[in-house]
């Protein structure tokens, strides 16, 4: 960072990248610090300027990034690598600690305490937040935890044993049903469904995970702002869920007829595989560590599927229209809907929906990942 830069800096003020420290502060206010960045897209702490962006200097730098060093190595958990540089203000010099996003979050800080960055300011992580960071490290699959409150007989069984007739092939024996619901990761080795256990298979799934669900509206105009005329909560199975979102689709979209030889023939104004592929990804990808269902909106000019979360890890939205991506947010989940046919293991879903709306209405489909805490796939209409 040159002086020009730090001066833009600082007129920026403090905010998610970005710290002021006017000296060094102790172990574990610096650790909190270190941590909170790490535990976010990372940043810079600058010591030497005041929370008002007055340069006060820092005397003894080179002692003073030692003291930091020993921090990110010693008080952090795991070890966090930092880069230090200085900046000579007009002989005062300021020390920059660049911090990277963390490799192997969620980090905390010795005495056990996870942080992040809100804004201009760090805070202690919530235990959902928390459990967000292992997942998008991998190190947890969400969709693999037990639901607490649910048991086996919260599973509907019947449709558990159908679902390995159709798509397994498999004769299920009563015997076995345990050991094919545990090795599906239906339900944990003490018997608790996991969510994507209660999601695909509970009798009653939002019952457990209210939030679970589609809710659809039909809107007579091109803007959010503007009244449904029609609404409808989808829920019960993810299988259910699926055929609900196809059917109140179907109600409001236009199908043109036309004469083939002596026949009549339906042409969507949407073709059905692109509707579909929208609705699964929604359901597989959505982050579940998130209090608030996905949003099916049927506007005038596009469809609109609003899905709850920001895009896991690597992935793009220009990796998404290459085919260029294939992470997986909740695999037991996704396996799931694998074995129905409803995904395959390419990650080539919305290029084939990109490629399809382009050849059939010469239009594009627009993706947006700007909107806090929400993936937002457009889909034009004729």
């Amino acid at each position: 960072m040159d002086k020009l830069e730090l001066l833009e800096r600082i007129l920026r003020g403090e905010n998610l990248h970005t710290e002021f420290k006017v000296r060094l502060p102790d172990n574990e206010s610096l650790a909190e610090s270190i941590v909170g960045f790490a535990n976010a897209d990372g940043g810079q702490l600058i010591i030497g300027i005041s929370s008002s962006g007055d340069i006060v200097g820092v005397e003894d730098p080179d002692k003073v990034a030692s003291s930091i060093d020993d921090v990110a190595f010693n008080r952090c958990e795991p070890s966090i690598s930092i880069l230090t540089e200085t900046v000579d203000m007009d002989g005062k010099i300021v020390l920059i600690i660049n911090i990277p996003k963390g490799e192997q979050r969620p980090y905390r800080t010795k005495s056990g305490l996870y942080y992040i960055r809100s804004g201009n300011r760090r805070r202690p992580a919530s235990w959902q937040e928390v459990r967000r960071l292992y997942q998008t490290s991998e190190s947890i699959f969400y969709d693999e935890i037990p639901i607490s409150k649910a048991s086996l007989g919260d599973l509907n069984i019947d449709f558990f044993n159908d679902f390995l007739e159709k798509w397994l092939d498999i004769s299920p024996e009563e015997k076995l049903i345990e050991n094919y619901l545990k090795n599906l990761k239906i339900i944990t080795n003490d018997k608790k469904p996991t969510l994507a256990g209660t999601l695909f298979f509970g009798k009653n799934p939002q019952a457990f995970i209210p939030f679970a669900k589609i809710i659809a509206a039909y809107i007579p105009g091109k803007d959010i702002s503007i009244p449904p005329l029609d609404r409808k909560d989808l829920d019960g199975k993810i299988p259910n869920i699926l055929d609900g979102s196809i059917k109140f689709l179907k109600l409001y979209l236009r199908e043109e007829h036309k004469i083939k030889g002596f026949e009549s023939e339906l042409y969507p104004e949407i073709p059905e595989e692109v509707l579909r592929e929208g609705i699964v990804n929604a359901i597989a990808h959505r982050d579940y560590t998130i209090n608030a269902s996905i949003r099916l909106f049927i506007f005038e000019d596009r469809i609109e599927i609003r899905t709850p979360g920001k895009l896991p890890n690597t992935v793009t939205i220009e990796s998404m229209k290459t085919a260029g991506s294939h992470v997986l947010r909740n695999p037991t989940l996704y396996n799931l809907l694998y074995k129905i046919g409803m995904v395959t293991h390419t990650g080539s879903g919305v290029y084939r929906m990109i490629k399809t709306i382009k050849e059939r209405l010469n239009k594009e489909i627009e993706l947006n990942d700007k909107i806090e805490n929400e993936f937002v796939l457009s889909i034009p209409r004729i």
